[in-house]
């Protein structure tokens, strides 16, 4: 009887007791990451899943979270984008998650993916993204750089999106200074008002913000794991929805719809000239608790 041939669209990386498994096809993301038979992130066979939104961690670029009503001044000049969010008059979490990504190099603990963009009605700037995983006994390691393919500066921020499963005794420990609340009619971002350190089980939280002044360290904590976010962009996203049995905490480079704001680049969005790379890292560290 013959053996199943390897799906070409499935990467999986091991280093110990850490399995990482990867779809380059479905927007570059992290299908499932675990310790064990313990789910790290939210996980999902890699053959079984449809697509990036319901995996366990994908990438924000060229922009983290909202464009507010899909539309932005850059330079003196009016730009649109597309929906591609349910319902949501929005755009959401850049391009990159929603494209195929291809292999640049895979080996037993790290692989590179890339993803080039051709200016579109859903960005209307050319730029070339790169995403290397780096798997160790003791966590992960993610570093994303986007590069400038377009003839003239553009804006560019990037972050990750990973989903953690919501357990009895999930916890976060996270020391930020101020969080970027919305108006509800929109929800985008309307001020930033003072946050004391974060330090609470996930089921008392309510969270769907962007904070800053984070410390660069995120501690999660549960019956099963703990573990530990470090990141070199300065924002964080969390979100902890009642109804769901998962949570999010983003290391983003940028505030939410910081690209309607009065002075983008004074809450981290990057004027990137012709040729030039903006780039980020993330590490989750992993053991078990």
């Amino acid at each position: 009887m013959n053996e199943p041939l390897p799906n070409p669209h499935i990467l999986e990386l091991r280093a110990g007791a850490l399995r990482l498994a990867l779809r380059p096809d479905l927007g570059g993301c992290i299908a499932g990451l675990w310790l064990d038979d313990v789910a790290v992130l939210r996980s999902t066979e890699p053959a079984e899943l449809a697509a990036s939104r319901p995996s366990g961690c994908y990438p924000l670029v060229p922009y983290s979270n909202r464009i507010g009503f899909r539309h932005f001044d850059w330079e003196g000049e009016a730009y649109t984008t597309q929906p591609n969010f349910d319902q949501s008059p929005h755009s959401v979490h850049g391009v990159g998650w929603k494209r195929p990504w291809q292999v640049v190099s895979a080996t037993e603990t790290e692989a590179v993916l890339r993803y080039v963009h051709t200016a579109d009605d859903h960005w209307p700037f050319a730029f070339e993204a790169t995403q290397t995983f780096t798997l160790t006994p003791g966590g992960l390691q993610l570093r994303m750089a986007i590069t400038n393919q377009a003839d003239r500066t553009q804006p560019v921020g990037l972050g990750w999106h990973p989903y953690f499963p919501k357990r009895a005794h999930s916890h976060l420990h996270i020391e930020v200074a101020e969080r970027w609340d919305s108006d509800p009619a929109d929800e985008l971002p309307r001020q930033a008002v003072a946050q004391p350190t974060i330090d609470a089980p996930v089921s008392e939280l309510r969270f769907d913000n962007c904070f800053q002044g984070w410390q660069g360290a995120a501690l999660i904590r549960d019956e099963q794991l703990s573990m530990r976010i470090t990141s070199d962009l300065a924002y964080l996203v969390v979100f902890t929805p009642q109804t769901k049995d998962y949570y999010c905490v983003e290391p983003v480079s940028h505030v939410s719809n910081a690209i309607q704001m009065a002075d983008p680049l004074a809450h981290g969005l990057v004027s990137l000239p012709p040729g030039q790379t903006h780039a980020g890292t993330m590490t989750l560290a992993v053991e078990r608790a």
